[in-house]
């Protein structure tokens, strides 16, 4: 329960971080609203022509008697457009953090430098940052898409597929969101995707308690569009925990002993003089 606090509380610290940063806030925002018109295009759409699709698709039912048809045409539609809906949720991070990964990375660089004095860099030129940054994005959403179509046919059993697998849902698009925005900053600190992943697993928890709270937002675009900057913020602020989390004598209070950088000379020479 600790860590669950723990994750809300990064994803609170980063909405506050760039409210206080308004010019980071204002640029950071330009991706989102790009992606937000893109996939909104694409419902509208699947809405008009969805039904034309599905049509086109089940060519075996154009004999079907009435009311068959029209219920099972009308049930795949309505199945095709929660599919997509869930697509959505699922990609418009990794979508979002493709086309804005110069704000976002400059964004993330701005926290550490804040933070800690200094950003971490990975050397690596801006169509390699890219490029690596697309295609671990894919490897996730293959992922995430696996759980998405398991989730889907649990759906269907009876009470649980209505009460149990939407809570699960929600906890594994917040697992794969945290990553997703983790990797902003990971990526920097040259940490690989398999690593990226063993080190969340092992707080899930934590991931939980920032990720969850996020995928449920994220299910109205404009609420994803203006958290975006913040949520990359906080994950910033994540990864630096993460990455030095305290020691037991710091989190008690009590200073490690530390040598001298420079010892004090002796004053006296081999013979026992005075210098």
């Amino acid at each position: 329960m600790r860590d669950l606090g723990a994750g809300f509380g990064y994803l609170m610290k980063g909405q506050r971080w760039v409210a206080q940063h308004g010019k980071q806030y204002g640029w950071s925002l330009l991706p989102g609203l790009i992606t937000l018109v893109l996939y909104a295009a694409a419902l509208v759409c699947l809405a008009v022509w969805g039904t034309d699709f599905v049509g086109w698709a089940t060519p075996f039912a154009d004999d079907w008697s009435s009311p068959w048809l029209g219920l099972f045409r009308g049930f795949l539609t309505v199945v095709l457009f929660a599919l997509a809906l869930l697509l959505s949720v699922l990609t418009f991070t990794a979508v979002t953090l493709l086309i804005g990964q110069p704000f976002y990375e400059s964004l993330s660089e701005q926290v550490d430098i804040a933070e800690g004095g200094h950003a971490p860099e990975s050397g690596l030129p801006l169509w390699r940052e890219l490029w690596i940054s697309a295609r671990d994005s894919l490897r996730v959403l293959l992922r995430a898409g696996l759980w998405g179509v398991l989730l889907f046919a649990c759906g269907f059993l009876p009470f649980v597929g209505q009460t149990v697998v939407p809570v699960i849902g929600f906890f594994v698009t917040g697992f794969f969101l945290t990553e997703e925005l983790t990797a902003v900053a990971l990526q920097r600190r040259e940490v690989q995707l398999r690593d990226r992943l063993a080190l969340l697993r092992s707080r899930k928890s934590l991931v939980w308690g920032f990720g969850t709270p996020l995928a449920v937002a994220f299910l109205v675009p404009f609420v994803a569009v203006f958290l975006m900057p913040g949520a990359v913020a906080g994950a910033t602020l994540m990864v630096r925990d993460l990455e030095s989390p305290p020691d037991d004598d710091a989190a008690s209070g009590v200073r490690p002993a530390t040598p001298h950088p420079h010892p004090a000379p002796n004053p006296y020479t081999a013979d026992g003089t005075p210098r």
